[in-house]
């Protein structure tokens, strides 16, 4: 990896150090009595560790929200890894160099640890790889360079290049707030080029620039603009141009998701009944469902994905009883489609979540 540089933002923009003096002037003499929220500052490298340690290092580091792959020649020849990270209230902005990497934040993690944020990577050198999720669009970009979103109640898989990523977790009640159907972000991506998603490559990396001057009242009104503008670039991106259309489109799907999640437990769930049930225009819905390969497959993706809840949450039932309760056919029709969006059978993945509920127990 090159040592350390600025980045070239796609169009360059005002950074929080200007925003800093409006803010500062604005707010007069009164604001400057209330007390700011504290940052929390921290760094980390792969540097200070033996060759054969770094790549375990670089695992243990990230592992607290994903799980680092390491290859054999990684393990042995070493791995070069470093990550700085603000965190103020409930907003983080990290900066992290590494090598070739391989991320998988499999099911068995998402259904038992408490991690309902979402990551917002906005790639500053390198591509973003790889980045396989349950509700990836058949047409979404390859590898490209730009910024991808990810919930992490959901789970995913990345393969990436050796990179420059600057990642902004934000809280899914924020993310809920501006964007209604926030979790149909998960595993999208947007490239580089358009206005609002150069000015939030741009924004962000000179967030991260000036935080070591910023105090937390600062700090915080800089992330929240971050993610404003991630998720308007979200919502361009998305076609949602018009207010009103947008007002619609995100009512609507919110009272799909809403009617799917209710159902998940009766066996004439399907698409058709949606849409009957609701009184809603056919093409119009299964359009708007495209980026997660339909209605019909996001309905059987959520009901694998409270299957894998369950699995955890109650290992006494057995596998029949929860395929049968959300609608399955068979248990080995359940079983085929648990490994196909997963890559792990429902027993394997109840016995890794009570593995990992016992350790998290146990520390």
């Amino acid at each position: 990896m090159n040592p350390r540089r600025s980045p070239s933002p796609p169009d360059a923009v005002a950074g929080p150090s200007a925003a800093r003096g409006r803010h500062s002037a604005s707010v007069g003499g009164a604001a400057t009595a209330q007390r700011s929220p504290a940052i929390a500052h921290s760094r980390f490298s792969t540097a200070t560790f033996a060759r054969g340690e770094q790549a375990l290092a670089w695992r243990q580091r990230v592992g607290h929200v994903v799980d680092m792959l390491p290859t054999q020649q990684q393990l042995a020849d070493g791995f070069y890894g470093e990550i700085e990270r603000y965190a103020v209230g409930d907003f983080s902005l990290t900066d992290a160099r590494t090598d070739a990497i391989l991320l998988d934040r499999p099911v068995a993690r998402v259904s038992t640890d408490g991690r309902r944020d979402y990551a917002f990577h906005v790639y500053v050198e390198g591509e973003s790889g790889y980045v396989s999720g349950m509700q990836r669009k058949r047409s979404a970009p390859g590898s490209v360079r730009g910024i991808v979103a990810l919930d992490l109640n959901q789970p995913f898989s990345t393969d990436r290049a050796a990179c420059r990523v600057l990642t902004l977790f934000v809280p899914e009640a924020r993310v809920h707030e501006a964007f209604a159907d926030g979790e149909s972000l998960h595993g999208r991506i947007i490239e580089y080029g358009a206005p609002l998603t150069n000015l939030a490559f741009a924004h962000l990396s000179a967030t991260f620039a000036d935080l070591g001057s910023l105090d937390g009242n600062e700090a915080m009104e800089s992330f929240e603009a971050g993610a404003q503008l991630l998720l308007a670039a979200y919502r361009k991106d998305a076609s949602l141009t018009g207010a009103g259309r947008a007002a619609m489109r995100v009512a609507v799907m919110g009272q799909v998701r809403r009617y799917v999640e209710a159902n998940l437990h009766d066996q004439d769930l399907t698409p058709t009944s949606v849409v009957d049930a609701l009184q809603l225009k056919r093409a119009t819905i299964y359009r708007w469902f495209e980026h997660e390969g339909g209605l019909g497959t996001y309905i059987r993706n959520r009901r694998l994905r409270e299957a894998a809840r369950e699995l955890a949450a109650f290992p006494h039932l057995r596998v029949a009883e929860i395929a049968y309760g959300l609608g399955f056919k068979s248990p080995s029709d359940f079983t085929r489609a648990f490994r196909r969006a997963f890559d792990i059978s429902p027993q394997d993945m109840r016995e890794q979540a009570l593995s990992l509920r016992y350790a998290r127990e146990a520390a």
